[in-house]
């Protein structure tokens, strides 16, 4: 069974092509424009397992936030197609990450259902030239059309970017949990009998 998806998002202010395989070895292929995001994008590959490759081509010239949004939909849009038959996910997945003095901590839901809870107080508001309030329209994006229940919340850290990085690779990580495919589960994961 393949699990893998390519999604193509063309708009007025973006033209985004995601390929994901859920079955990869972490290896990502990104073409941004935005190199801190790119460092970002490679901790869910790398952590999570996946292979990912991104290429986007979007407004920057006005500012980065419909590139990142619209990389979070398609994203999401293709973990949706690669998880659309869900017998034997485990569902679940869950990652604390700490990168020196900084720890996060990630839950996520296969669920079928949107929903983002995002507790994250960055100690300044960029890193290098990135804006780090697009994290969250990133996330946003991700579970709207990736359909999954996530929770983050970066319990502490006084360095923005080691912040960032333990979310991401939380990320990685618990995305990479939920998505293991458990030869327990006799089907889908709910006692609906679908998600």
């Amino acid at each position: 069974m393949s699990r893998s998806a390519q999604v193509t998002r063309n708009t007025l202010e973006t033209k985004i092509t995601v390929r994901l395989e859920l079955d990869g070895r972490g290896e990502a292929q990104l073409n941004t424009g935005l190199p801190f995001f790119e460092h970002m994008l490679q901790q869910i590959a790398r952590h999570g397992l996946f292979d990912m490759s991104i290429d986007a081509q979007g407004d920057l010239d006005v500012d980065a936030h419909h590139t990142v949004e619209d990389i979070g939909i398609t994203l999401g849009q293709a973990f949706a197609e690669a998880t659309e038959d869900k017998s034997g996910l485990t569902r679940y997945g869950h990652s604390y990450v700490p990168l020196d003095e900084a720890l996060s901590r990630v839950v996520v839901d296969v669920s079928g259902r949107p929903g983002l809870s995002y507790e994250v107080s960055f100690v300044r508001p960029r890193i290098s030239d990135f804006d780090v309030d697009l994290f969250r329209e990133f996330f946003q994006g991700f579970v709207n059309h990736a359909l999954v229940t996530l929770h983050i919340d970066n319990l502490k850290g006084i360095n923005a970017h080691h912040q960032a990085e333990t979310i991401f690779k939380a990320f990685g990580r618990a995305l990479r949990m939920a998505t293991t495919l458990d030869s327990e589960v006799e089907g889908t994961p709910s006692t609906k009998g679908s998600l």
